[in-house]
């Protein structure tokens, strides 16, 4: 039951700081304008640790490494922190342990990057419908639109609707396979390992 909570918890944490911090990075990556209110959010929630960060990591072409630096570290704390609540013994599995901790954290932040591209489909897709005027709807537009414009070239409109943002979903959660086993690859090493 005890650990049960602290699963919970966990994950909270780490949907209140790898996610935003994640979606930090993505928001300077597709360029889009900091004047809106999910990124005045993203960044009053990351700041603490992105600015000290900055000092250490530069950005690379405009965009800003240490909120990806940030996601990442704090997905190996967690994952440490996931392990341990499990009650396994990670001192005897030495470096290979920690390696493999990096490399779980790295597909972890993969899959929550689809999980971010699926939600800002969807979320752009409910906001047309609702409130197409909405002012996070260009947030949405800038995220998507790398994504679905491709599809948008090879698959005409269907009376009028586009399809796009279906075919991407449905190519998200495909993507989540081959993710999903790279995940199962990196628990089996930690558990062979610890």
């Amino acid at each position: 039951m005890l650990s049960q909570a602290a699963y919970f918890l966990l994950q909270t944490i780490e949907f209140v700081f790898v996610y935003p911090a994640l979606l930090r990075f993505y928001l300077q990556l597709m360029r889009v304008p900091a004047r809106n209110p999910i990124s005045n959010f993203v960044i009053a929630i990351t700041d603490f640790a992105v600015r000290p960060l900055r000092k250490l990591i530069p950005g690379l072409n405009g965009v800003d490494m240490a909120s990806l630096l940030w996601a990442w570290l704090m997905e190996i704390v967690l994952l440490l922190l996931f392990v341990a609540v499990m009650g396994a013994n990670l001192s005897t599995g030495g470096p290979i342990v920690f390696s493999a901790m990096a490399f779980l954290a790295f597909v972890k932040l993969i899959e929550f990057s689809i999980n971010l591209l699926f939600f800002a489909i969807l979320a752009q897709a409910v906001l047309s419908w609702i409130n197409p005027y909405n002012p996070v709807q260009p947030v949405f537009a800038a995220l998507t639109r790398p994504f679905l414009r491709p599809v948008q070239r090879i698959l005409p409109t269907l009376g009028g609707v586009d399809l796009s943002p279906l075919v991407v979903m449905v190519l998200c959660q495909l993507i989540q396979i081959p993710v999903h086993a790279l995940e199962g690859t990196a628990m089996r090493m930690i558990s062979f390992a610890g």
